[in-house]
């Protein structure tokens, strides 16, 4: 008999907390409806306290992206759990997790506790989360370094206040899959007959967090929390495609699988990478560049024989297959509708208008569109940031033995200021000037080119991370001219920072009017 497991996505909430992985709330929306689409059981939108940022990013998901259960993360305090009612209050499928340490390193280090006091608040927070949803997961933080006997009386204690969902964090990334099994293994014993359900959430410290995550499930768990790219705090959580793909493969080994739409994958994939701009490594497993490739004559020989000689999945499973109409500058607003629609994209009037316009410019460029050029051209029409700063001309003078200098002339809140300047590169010149133009503190921290497709009319992609008063964003902007998508890259991080800035002073406004 096959168990469904399911898949908790942490993406938006612990998958954001890599260092320069924030998302705005269209950004976070976007991937939520993705999400959606690969089928996850569970998104974790966000963490309502933290910011109203993330509460006004979990309200919109609440009430815009239907089929999973939506869900916030709180911890163990009566404030946090009423604010992630009050962001999730509108979902059809809602769940509050909550949480608070159940090991004495963080009781006694980090929350001033006894083992007993803090026994008695996870109860009473689950029960206060109780009042409001049915649908209660809690989680004893850093539980792979706590005393197993006081962790099974956690465990045992919550789930008879209410937790349908027991979570088993391996905070740290501590634990290895035998000893972690055993732990699942114990804890699923003593729950057997009381219906709730034994979840784990692996970090990726010593690179078991998949190992670990698979472990588990084979020990008994019914959830696994992960993220897309296994992306998250420090080096990362167990990565989702890596578990599903593991699952539906190797299911007469661990006779169980997950819901998940497994040809969403590789879209998933682009998408959270072209967001964050986190680049996928080449050798990442499922998803990587390098993942389905063959280079060796006798694997090349033995393919060509039976795909099975070499692969064990196929690269169709993961969603990679060639776009199903070739797009071009012919192609009408009609056609180009659909074949957003066949992609699982449902734009608004003033989206698709956008979206449409930036197509038939690349179209110009490229003879044929790709479905990753699709994706980005749509990614640039719903994700759009207020702009304070657009681009009205640049023109680049680089080459051997000439000085690279550029001419940018940028709308500065709709007055057109333009200014002339050098650098040590043609990227580099453009920087510098918009950095005098715009007068920005910020730093940049990262630049990162790819090619969305082959071929010498590919768009290239840039991401760049730039950093301001310890607030870090990420930027975007693809073309066929680098120099271009660089020049759209950080502008659209320069954007976000100015929005970001404008909000945190709305917020403060409103809590001074309070």
């Amino acid at each position: 008999m096959t168990r469904m497991i399911r898949i908790f996505d942490t993406t938006l909430r612990d998958g954001e907390q890599s260092p320069g992985a924030s998302m705005n709330i269209e950004e976070k929306l976007l991937v939520a409806k993705q999400l959606a689409r690969l089928n996850v059981d569970i998104i974790e939108a966000g963490f309502a306290f933290s910011s109203p940022g993330d509460f006004d990013a979990i309200h919109r998901i609440a009430q815009e992206v239907e089929g999973p259960v939506i869900c916030s993360l709180a911890r163990a305090k009566p404030e946090d759990i009423d604010r992630a009612w009050e962001a999730l209050k509108s979902a059809p499928k809602r769940r509050i997790h909550t949480f608070l340490s159940s090991s004495d390193i963080h009781l006694k280090h980090q929350f001033r506790m006894t083992r007993e006091e803090a026994l008695k608040r996870a109860v009473e927070m689950v029960q206060h989360a109780r009042s409001f949803v049915e649908d209660v997961e809690y989680s004893p933080m850093d539980a792979t370094r706590s005393d197993l006997s006081y962790l099974c009386d956690v465990v045992e204690a919550v789930v008879e206040a209410g937790a349908g969902t027991v979570n088993i964090p391996d905070t740290v990334g501590y634990t290895t899959p035998q000893e972690f099994g055993e732990i699942i293994r114990n804890l699923c014993e003593r729950i057997r007959d009381k219906g709730a359900i034994i979840s784990v959430h692996c970090h990726n410290d010593l690179g078991l967090a998949v190992a670990n995550s698979m472990a588990a499930i084979h020990a008994g768990a019914g959830q696994v929390e992960c993220t897309v790219n296994g992306i998250g705090e420090r080096a990362g959580n167990a990565s989702l495609e890596e578990i599903a793909m593991g699952l539906r493969t190797r299911k007469d080994f661990y006779h169980a699988d997950t819901q998940i739409q497994t040809e969403e994958i590789s879209k998933s994939s682009r998408l959270v990478s072209q967001i964050t701009g986190m680049v996928v490594q080449p050798n990442k497993a499922i998803v990587g560049a390098n993942a389905f490739a063959h280079t060796s004559g006798i694997h090349q020989d033995g393919l060509l024989k039976d795909k099975n000689t070499y692969e064990i999945i196929r690269p169709e499973t993961i969603g990679l297959t060639q776009s199903r109409s070739v797009m071009g500058k012919l192609s009408g607003r009609h056609a180009f509708r659909e074949e957003l629609a066949k992609l699982g994209y449902t734009l608004s009037d003033q989206e698709l208008q956008e979206a449409f316009e930036r197509f038939k410019r690349l179209a110009d460029q490229k003879k044929e569109l790709f479905e990753e050029d699709l994706e980005s051209i749509v990614n640039k029409a719903v994700t759009k940031v207020p702009e304070r700063f657009s681009l009205k001309g640049l023109q680049v003078q680089s080459g051997l033995n000439v000085p690279p200098s550029a001419t940018v002339e940028l709308f500065i809140q709709d007055q057109l200021k333009s200014q002339t300047g050098t650098g040590d590169g043609p990227v580099d010149a453009v920087y510098r000037t918009i950095a005098s133009l715009t007068e920005t503190k910020s730093l940049l921290r990262a630049y990162i080119v790819k090619a969305i497709t082959g071929g010498t009319d590919a768009q290239g992609e840039v991401s760049v991370r730039v950093e301001e008063n310890g607030e870090v964003v990420t930027g975007h902007g693809s073309d066929t001219d680098i120099i271009i998508a660089s020049t759209q890259a950080y502008l659209n991080a320069l954007n976000k920072l100015a929005d970001l800035v404008e909000r945190h002073a709305r917020a403060e406004q409103k809590i001074g009017l309070c």
